[in-house]
């Protein structure tokens, strides 16, 4: 079979490493890849290829990077199927019924729920303990494809949206070796989605990234978790804008001595100790283990590492907002 293979993030390249690895194996070639176009590089630095594009030159397989893809930049590849893994635009019509078993995608949710750019990041900003793997078959509506393979996983209670990816992509990999096998041998089952409990996880913002203290410390430790690696959460402390990278569970947040926080206003410092910075929340507070101050290196910072050298900075008694 003749794969081409759409994706851009380390999410995607880990996708094409485990089928280059498989199609040693067997007759199966992946014949071409697209990307995105390479990101304009810093202060006139050079453009930085996507993660996707790195493994395609380094495999030597040749790299497609249209601006927007149309058919007439796959034809000449006369590809069998066409793999989707966060590739970071929508398909048209030609490009999803040009190849002969079409067009199918990993989606990084038990779908419907979850359907859109964000799957990952808003399972766990909005506190779901379960998540999961879904191949699907792609269609023109937006993740709305009849299901062909299906893997569920837990989130946990420190799980980012970093590792949660990581933990996905191996089920992903499995998911698509999977469906290969099905096509190959005509055995392919697919179930249809329904649109009654289909929830839609909207891209990201960067403004939304800014902590509201006001929310219960469930749902801030909730952000902060689905927010890391990107774009990573923050609040402004005087002219400085805080990043916060790894908070503590909630449930082990440590004995605030005796403070009453329904006193205290939310985003205040109620404490820093060697394990983090101890902040009240609107319910209940959470401890932040390591932060970024914008200062010198910009350093990711431990609370010991506050106590010894920026408790001019971070105190007890300074407020977030």
């Amino acid at each position: 079979m003749r794969i081409l293979f759409a994706g851009t993030p380390e999410f995607a390249a880990t996708h094409l490493k485990g089928l280059l690895a498989h199609a040693q194996t067997n007759d199966n070639k992946i014949v071409g890849v697209i990307t995105q176009p390479d990101k304009p590089g810093k202060r006139g630095k050079q453009a930085i290829p996507s993660e996707v594009k790195k493994v395609a030159q380094a495999a030597g397989i040749p790299c497609e990077q249209p601006n927007k893809l149309q058919f007439t930049d796959i034809e000449a590849y006369q590809a069998d199927l066409l793999i989707v893994v966060a590739y970071g635009q929508i398909l048209r019509s030609d490009v999803l019924n040009g190849p002969r078993f079409g067009c199918i995608n990993v989606h990084g949710s038990l779908l419907p729920r979850w359907r859109g750019a964000a799957p990952i990041q808003r399972a766990i900003e909005a506190g779901d303990t379960q998540t999961g793997i879904n191949v699907i078959q792609m269609d023109k509506g937006l993740d709305t494809g009849d299901v062909l393979y299906s893997k569920a996983m837990p989130i946990g209670a420190s799980t980012t949206a970093k590792t949660l990816s990581d933990a996905l992509a191996p089920l992903g990999v499995e998911g698509l070796l999977s469906v290969i096998s099905q096509i190959e041998q005509n055995t392919l089952q697919p179930l249809p989605q329904t649109d009654t409990d289909a929830v839609y996880a909207h891209k990201i913002k960067k403004e939304e990234a800014q902590l509201d203290w006001t929310k219960t410390n469930h749902e801030i430790s909730a952000k902060i978790r689905a927010f890391y690696p990107d774009p990573i959460c923050f609040s402004q402390l005087g002219e400085h804008r805080i990043k916060f990278h790894a908070v503590n569970s909630p449930e082990q947040t440590p004995d605030d001595k005796g403070t009453d926080k329904t006193r205290l206003t939310p985003g205040t410092v109620i404490e820093v100790t060697k394990n983090g910075v101890l902040v009240a929340c609107g319910t209940g507070c959470i401890s932040i283990n390591k932060l970024q101050i914008p200062i010198g290196k910009g350093s990711i910072l431990s609370g010991a590492d506050i106590i010894n050298a920026r408790s001019d900075i971070i105190f007890p008694g300074v407020v977030f907002s």
